[in-house]
């Protein structure tokens, strides 16, 4: 995971503003990295989710948070889908058939979004539902000295999430953000029942709580990844290796991600342990840095990878995706991976000799003699016309 403010490795230069740093994700051609299990019996569809997707509006580079009063520049913005689609787009384009359950207005927000999701991303759409007379929930996000603000709007939707995603297609996975106000939704206790390995994370406790009933859902789980904060607050304890440890006790997997600081985990179904240091990168806008984690994570571990690769894949993930305007059209592709790859391999510095050994298996999966396209993808924006 990265954030803005401390040395970089491996980014772009020092010292330039947000407005310099950014650049359009690269297009580069789709890649199977399930491609080896897949068989004619086995399920159609990698991930299934079920939740709300947000228009998003983003405004980076702002000095701060605008005072009562006053108004502040922002030197970039952008507009893209968020909420559930941040995971759903970022492990569309890490490889995985990816279907999404989830409302849409008949509104010019929910027509971006569709069209973004299902056309321009190939994410499946067949569960969800457009939704007449309702408009599309609605958040700005505000981002400043390496962190964010948001603004929310939004009304309930007539036919909820969790009621749509009955309809979803078997899945090898599915992800959920547990609650400790709601049971582990049906659907996705549905969907286990059938063979799929439930993913989990959670949001924050505004009551600052920390109901533990949150922990009691894990039994029904393959794997769960809080923050480290998250971590340390529903396991009572006082690091994140003491909440590691405190988690491994009541679900397989148990990832604690620390910011720059990196992440570490136990998987008790391969016996392996891990810590990995965090990659830092200029940053350009935090949003969806967690949900790019957790896809590239569900990535690796679908394709059956060691679990310290698994880390640094999804550490490298991440810290690509804050380079970029937005949550969802922030995630990398293959081509922004492989571009990072060969950049590494140009340096000559100890840092990217370092960096060589350490993400050696990406040569088995961008090999540096493939090249990406000089051809970028449509910048987060709505309606733009060329």
């Amino acid at each position: 995971m990265a954030t803005q403010g401390r040395e970089h490795t491996g980014g772009g230069p020092k010292g330039k503003k947000a407005a310099d740093l950014e650049s359009t994700p690269l297009v580069g051609e789709p890649r199977d990295v399930l491609a080896g299990e897949r068989e004619p019996d086995s399920p159609a569809i990698d991930l299934a989710l079920s939740g709300t997707v947000f228009f998003d509006i983003v405004l980076t580079g702002l000095a701060s948070a605008p005072a009562s009063g006053t108004e502040v520049g922002a030197e970039g913005m952008g507009s893209c889908p968020g909420g559930v689609a941040n995971l759903a787009v970022a492990a569309s384009r890490l490889g995985l058939r990816t279907a999404v359950a989830a409302a849409f207005g008949e509104d010019v927000y929910g027509d971006f979004s569709w069209e973004t999701l299902g056309t321009q991303e190939m994410v499946d759409l067949t569960a969800s539902r457009r939704i007449p007379d309702w408009h599309s929930p609605f958040t700005v996000s505000l981002a400043y000295r390496g962190d964010r603000s948001m603004v929310t709007h939004e009304h309930p939707s007539p036919v909820p999430p969790a009621e749509m995603a009955r309809a979803l297609p078997q899945a090898r996975a599915v992800f959920v953000s547990l609650r400790p106000d709601a049971d582990l939704p049906e659907w996705a206790l549905d969907q286990a029942g059938s063979g799929a390995r439930i993913f989990a994370d959670v949001g924050w406790d505004d009551s600052q709580r920390w109901d533990g009933s949150v922990l009691e859902q894990l039994k029904h789980c393959h794997a769960f990844v809080p923050n480290a904060i998250e971590a340390m607050s529903y396991t009572r304890t006082g690091s994140p290796a003491s909440a590691l440890s405190a988690l491994s006790e009541h679900v397989p997997v148990a990832v604690v991600t620390d910011g720059p600081r990196g992440a570490l985990a136990v998987d008790q179904v391969s016996g392996e342990t891990a810590a990995v240091e965090g990659l830092v990168l200029d940053a350009v806008d935090t949003t969806g840095a967690g949900d790019v984690f957790g896809a590239a994570f569900i990535v690796g571990t679908l394709a059956g990878w060691p679990l310290e690769q698994r880390l640094r894949f999804a550490n490298l993930s991440a810290a690509l995706s804050v380079q970029h305007t937005g949550g969802s059209l922030s995630a990398p592709g293959w081509a922004d991976i492989a571009a990072w790859w060969g950049q590494v391999h140009a340096g000559h510095s100890e840092a990217d000799r370092r960096l060589a050994g350490d993400y050696g298996f990406l040569t088995g999966l961008v090999p540096l003699p493939w090249l990406p396209t000089d051809q970028r993808r449509a910048s987060a924006t709505i309606g733009l016309r060329t």
